[in-house]
């Protein structure tokens, strides 16, 4: 795979992957930009249709969610237009207070949001023309594989879901990245606890994860994820929506939850897929082993990835897809 920087003003959609529709043609897979209301808020999404699509037909269709500090142009998009190039209709949208779509103060990043981001996907898609609601998938990728999981607990209008390098951002916040930070949980605590105090008293927000870092800086930081989602994100593919800040206050929310809560509540088909090389391997690995909901369920490893990886390699995104392709097809 080529070392490849993407440019979003090179893409009349800001779509920053490769092979990224840069036109709608008929026969082949086109992107619809579309918003909707979702408690109050204008939420940007774009739909993928497959090619030579007839909205008389009928077709299943799959909601896919994207990583924390993401936006639809990038990871999400990218494997939104591969599933519907395997002839389903897809929705990949920004979540409230984040990227395009509406809510103040911007960065918040509550699980509650995140998951009703999910649902809203799913009201959106199911009375899009073609759709079949009876046939509807979840992905989720990262922390929006985290997010998913939650979404499914509940939302049987989802028949089996997949999460792709899954990130429990309520660990992660709570406990540190590979649970090393537990000994500091109360003094973070009293932090974001001064941070929404601050807010409501001056309305100052302050941020978590809001740098601007040097190559040099990057390259110092101790996780893979870290590392490589920098370069991600800032460098590689980078998109004026996407940031990994968030609102300190968020933490209030984030540091009770955890993605794996309840999780027996799913009962549909699930398809970890995680990542062989990644040091967020223990999520997957956690979250699969307390999902005793349902017995149609597998892990599966991608060897050799790292977490970021699997985003956008095309080596690692077509063996994620060699394994997405046919769990769709047989769950749908």
């Amino acid at each position: 795979m080529k070392n490849e920087v993407f440019d979003y003003k090179q893409n009349p959609f800001t779509l920053v992957y490769e092979d990224a529709i840069a036109k709608n043609e008929s026969g082949k897979v086109n992107i619809h930009p579309v918003t909707y209301k979702l408690n109050g808020l204008d939420i940007a999404a774009n739909v993928y249709t497959p090619a030579n699509y007839d909205p008389s037909q009928t077709y299943s269709a799959i909601v896919v969610a994207h990583p924390n500090g993401g936006v639809k142009e990038q990871t999400a998009g990218l494997y939104a237009q591969h599933l519907t190039e395997q002839g389903y209709i897809t929705i990949t949208a920004d979540a409230a207070y984040q990227g395009a779509s509406g809510g103040e103060p911007r960065s918040v990043d509550k699980p509650a949001y995140r998951i009703e981001d999910i649902h809203g996907m799913a009201d959106f898609i199911t009375r899009y023309p073609g759709v079949d609601a009876a046939r509807l998938g979840l992905l989720g990728i990262c922390g929006g594989g985290g997010y998913s999981l939650a979404a499914a607990k509940t939302d049987k209008r989802f028949k089996s879901i997949a999460t792709l390098s899954m990130f429990n951002s309520g660990r992660v916040r709570r406990n540190g990245y590979g649970d090393s930070q537990v000994a500091t949980i109360q003094e973070r605590l009293q932090q974001a606890s001064a941070a929404r105090a601050q807010e409501v008293a001056s309305g100052t927000i302050l941020y978590a994860g809001d740098a601007d870092m040097t190559d040099a800086q990057i390259a110092a930081l101790p996780f893979d994820l870290y590392r490589e989602g920098y370069e991600y994100c800032w460098r590689t593919h980078a998109h004026p929506g996407s940031t990994f800040k968030y609102t300190m206050s968020s933490l209030l929310d984030l540091m009770r939850w955890d993605a794996t809560d309840q999780i027996e509540l799913i009962d549909q088909p699930l398809l970890p897929a995680i990542i062989s090389k990644a040091d967020s391997l223990y999520m997957s690995e956690d979250a699969f082993a307390k999902a005793t909901g349902t017995t149609d369920k597998e892990l599966f490893k991608i060897e050799g990835a790292t977490h970021i990886a699997t985003y956008w390699k095309s080596e690692y995104t077509n063996t994620a897809m060699g394994k997405l392709t046919p769990f769709f097809a047989r769950t749908l």
